[in-house]
């Protein structure tokens, strides 16, 4: 009884997945199907039951924030989004949140998707702009071309619904410092209240490994890539956009309310096809292939693949990855009450060693990356890693 009233008192956010595309980008891998012919409708049903039948398992009295991604949300049809987020309105204590974003694709938001939008509380929206360039457009698999992020834009802007993200890569195939130096520059004349850019990864199963396998792509160098993302990070600073994680950037009061739910390492719900959840102790996945998604819910059983149950270590690891993405770093005090153990016990050498390489800050109250540091995130997350 005791635990499921810790539970109900807990803040959990969701994450919930629409895996299907009109069409597949080249470089992404993600999990997605194509649109055409996927039983769509009882994929909305399931998800819903999903939500159901893990919210009776773990009641809550609060979720902060709500996150719609892909795929592609807004592949759906008004219909089916009324479907959907009524069906979340209905589950959800819809009062306790804070933020409730919707990931789309320029060109795909129409009056009646945005107006069931905001009927059921909506109230972000993340773009994947990628590049304003159409040539690279085309080249990595968008469906879009600049015209339409433009048109979105601005349809957005008439309808009164301010706040967007978007999200943009760099070192793409063939992308040139002055190709990348205009997509930044029309970025920020947008004027939008958050930004993340990310650098393109290649990952294995998607089209683009396979074409740099067969030599049929040329990848910037990593210098270059150095330089987009320094270039990055001075120009948002010089027009009012603050970087509060590695990727990430807004105006003060902006950030993602959802993504800092992940960095600060707290719980959330996974819901939909190859979902990821981290509850308790416990991180779990849901099945990607659809119909082994739905097999499940259909005998009104959780979707479940696989379940990790971290250790104490596990724990302390990921606290340190997770939180020195952000720029403030992490709270010496936070981690004393998580853990029961001070910061310094467990990585005093570690930390002194970073500290005189000038990769990072340690203060009475705080841990977090230089400058520097923020460049080479992953070659100083590793060590941190725990025997």
């Amino acid at each position: 009884m005791q635990q499921i009233k810790e539970q109900r008192d807990m803040a959990i956010s969701a994450y919930i997945h629409i895996p299907f595309c009109e069409h597949i980008c080249y470089y992404c891998d993600f999990n997605k199907v194509f649109l055409e012919r996927q039983p769509v409708d009882e994929y909305i049903s399931c998800l819903l039951k999903e939500m159901k039948l893990t919210l009776e398992k773990n009641p809550i009295e609060k979720s902060p924030t709500l996150y719609v991604g892909g795929g592609t949300p807004t592949s759906l049809s008004a219909t089916q989004l009324e479907t959907l987020l009524g069906g979340i309105n209905a589950l959800f204590p819809m009062e306790t949140v804070t933020e409730f974003t919707v990931e789309a694709n320029p060109g795909d938001l129409t009056i009646d998707k945005l107006k069931v939008m905001k009927d059921y509380g909506v109230n972000r929206l993340s773009m994947g702009v990628q590049t304003f360039d159409d040539v690279l457009l085309k080249k990595i698999g968008r469906k879009h071309t600049v015209k339409d992020v433009y048109n979105t834009m601005a349809f957005l802007e008439k309808a009164d619904f301010q706040n967007v993200s978007i999200d943009l890569i760099y070192a793409l195939p063939g992308q040139t410092l002055t190709s990348f130096r205009d997509t930044l520059r029309r970025a920020i004349e947008l004027d939008l209240p958050h930004y993340s850019l990310y650098s393109l990864i290649l990952e294995n199963k998607t089209m683009f490994m396979n074409w740099v396998r067969q030599g049929r792509l040329e990848m910037p160098d990593q210098e270059i890539e150095g330089q987009m993302f320094e270039e990055t990070m001075s120009a948002m600073y010089n027009t009012g956009k603050f970087q509060y994680e590695i990727s990430n950037f807004a105006k003060p009061g902006f950030e993602s309310q959802h993504n800092l739910v992940y960095w600060n390492n707290e719980h959330y719900f996974g819901f939909g096809a190859g979902a990821s959840g981290y509850l308790g102790k416990t991180r779990y996945k849901n099945f990607g292939p659809i119909q082994h998604y739905l097999k499940p819910l259909r005998q009104n059983q959780l979707p479940i693949y696989e379940t990790e149950e971290l250790s104490r270590h596990n724990q302390i690891e990921e606290e340190m990855f997770l939180g020195l993405r952000k720029k403030a770093g992490i709270s010496k005090a936070h981690f004393m009450e998580k853990f029961g153990v001070d910061m310094t016990t467990i990585y005093g050498n570690v930390l002194t060693n970073l500290v005189k390489k000038d990769w990072l800050i340690e203060t009475k109250d705080t841990v977090r990356l230089t400058q520097k540091g923020l460049l080479i995130g992953n070659e100083i997350f590793e060590k941190f890693l725990l025997d």
